[in-house]
C-alpha cells in the first residue's frame, strides 16, 4: 500500500515529537495525534522549496534519498483515504487546512496538490480583524469535528500571514466493553504525595499483555472494534521517566511481539481530556526552524518568498469510558478458565499509544499523569 511508504517516517516523528512535548511539560497530561501533525506538515511542504523543504522532510523522517517526495505525498493521500473511511467501525475524522492572509495570491499547482493528495483547502482570511479571523478558523474546526473541538485558537496576531491547522477526532468502541455496573470510585496516585478520586472501571477478560523486565513496565493491549488498538503502558513506581526515554517504534514492536493472551483483572480510570499544543516551539526544537523565520522559502505557494508560517496549533480530544466512547449495541460473554487471574490496575501515571493496524500508524500518543486534570 502507498501508505506503507510513509509509515516508518511517521513512527520516527511520533516518538521524537513525544519526547519534545514530555520535556516541555514533564508533570502534565499529554495527548496528541502525531499522524495529524505529520500530515499537516507534509501538506505545507508541498509549497516549500530549498532549505525550508529540506528541513521539513528530514525532520518528518522522509529524507529524499530514502523516500522520494512524490511517494511521500501519494502515501499521505492513501493514508487519509483509509483513516477517513466512512464505512469503518471506527469513527475517525482527520484533516488539515491553511488560512492565508487576504490579498496573497496562491499558485494553482499548490492548490491542486492540496485538494488531490491532502483532501484539503486553503482559505483566504482577514487577519487584520482578529475576532473575525478567529471565528472563521475556530468555526471551521468545530464544524469538521462535529462540535467536539471548540475554540482551537485563543488569540491571533493581526500581522499573521499564514496559519496551519491540524485536527483529529476519534471515537472507538472497545472490542471487550467494561461493565458500567462494575465502575466504582477509586484512588489514582498522581505522585508519592498526591492522590485523586476517579471512577475506576473494571473488566475480567482475556487480553494481550506483557511485562518488560528491562524497563519495569506492564503493557496491556485493548483492541477497538475495527482496525485500531490501544497500548496502555504502566511503568512500575519511579520508572516512568526511564520508559519515556526509550519510547520508540522498536520498543513498541518489542512489546507487541512479546504479548501473551490470557485472563486478567483489569482496572482502568474513566476520564476525558483535551490537549492543545503550540507546535511552533516544539517543531523548531526538532529542526524545523526556517519555515517560521524570515528566511522561509514557501515560494511554491505564492511564487515569491513573501510568506512564512506564523502559527501552528494542534488540539486532540480523548475520552475513555466503559464502552470505549460510544454505547455498544451487542454484548459478548466469554468463557474463562477457573483460576485466579493476575490483577493490573492503572492507578498511577501511565502512557498510551493508539495505533491503526492496517496502516501501521500511530494515531495518538499520550501520558496520563492526573486523569482529573484538564
Amino acid at each position: 500500500m502507498a501508505s506503507q511508504k510513509v509509515a516508518p517516517g511517521n513512527m520516527q516523528f511520533a516518538f521524537t515529537f513525544y519526547k519534545q512535548v514530555a520535556a516541555a511539560a514533564p508533570s502534565k497530561n499529554i495527548f496528541f495525534s502525531p499522524v495529524s501533525i505529520s500530515t499537516a506538515l507534509a501538506m505545507l511542504s508541498v509549497g516549500a522549496r530549498s532549505g525550508t523543504l529540506s528541513q521539513m522532510v528530514e525532520s518528518l523522517g522522509f529524507p529524499p534519498s530514502v523516500v522520494p517526495l512524490t511517494e511521500v505525498h501519494a502515501g499521505f493521500h492513501h493514508l487519509l483515504q483509509v483513516l477517513n473511511d466512512p464505512g469503518s467501525q471506527l469513527k475517525l475524522h482527520m484533516g488539515n487546512a491553511l488560512f492565508i492572509r487576504e490579498g496573497v495570491d496562491l499558485l494553482r499547482p499548490f492548490l491542486d496538490e492540496l485538494k488531490q493528495n491532502y483532501l484539503s483547502e486553503a482559505f483566504s482570511t482577514d487577519f487584520q480583524n482578529e475576532e473575525k479571523a478567529k471565528k472563521q478558523i475556530n468555526g471551521y474546526v468545530e464544524e469538521q469535528t462535529k462540535g467536539k473541538i471548540v475554540d482551537l485558537l485563543s488569540s491571533l496576531d493581526t500581522r499573521t500571514v499564514l496559519v496551519l491547522i491540524s485536527y483529529i477526532y476519534f471515537r472507538g468502541q472497545w472490542d471487550k466493553p467494561f461493565e458500567v455496573e462494575s465502575t466504582q470510585e477509586g484512588l489514582f496516585h498522581v505522585d508519592e504525595h498526591t492522590t485523586v478520586k476517579v471512577p475506576m472501571m473494571f473488566n475480567w477478560s482475556k487480553y494481550d499483555t506483557t511485562y518488560d523486565r528491562e524497563l519495569f513496565a506492564t503493557v496491556v493491549q485493548l483492541p477497538y472494534k475495527g482496525s485500531a488498538s490501544a497500548l496502555f503502558i504502566l511503568p512500575d513506581e519511579g520508572k516512568l521517566d526511564q520508559v519515556e526515554k526509550v519510547l520508540s517504534s522498536s520498543t513498541v514492536t518489542k512489546w507487541k511481539n512479546a504479548m501473551h493472551h490470557g485472563p486478567i483483572n483489569l482496572y482502568m480510570p474513566k476520564f476525558s481530556l483535551a490537549c492543545t499544543l503550540d507546535l511552533k516551539d516544539l517543531l523548531q526544537k526538532m529542526g524545523i526552524t526556517e519555515v517560521f523565520s524570515d528566511a522561509a522559502d514557501l515560494s511554491g505557494i505564492t511564487g515569491g518568498r513573501n510568506l512564512k508560517a506564523s502559527k501552528a496549533v494542534h488540539k486532540a480530544v480523548l475520552s475513555i469510558d466503559e464502552k470505549g466512547t460510544e454505547a455498544a449495541a451487542a454484548t459478548a460473554l466469554e468463557a474463562m478458565p477457573m483460576c485466579l487471574p493476575p490483577t493490573i490496575k492503572f492507578d498511577r501515571p501511565f502512557l498510551l499509544v493508539i495505533y491503526h493496524n492496517t496502516t501501521d500508524c500511530n494515531l495518538f500518543i499520550g501520558k496520563i499523569v492526573n486523569p482529573t486534570a484538564q
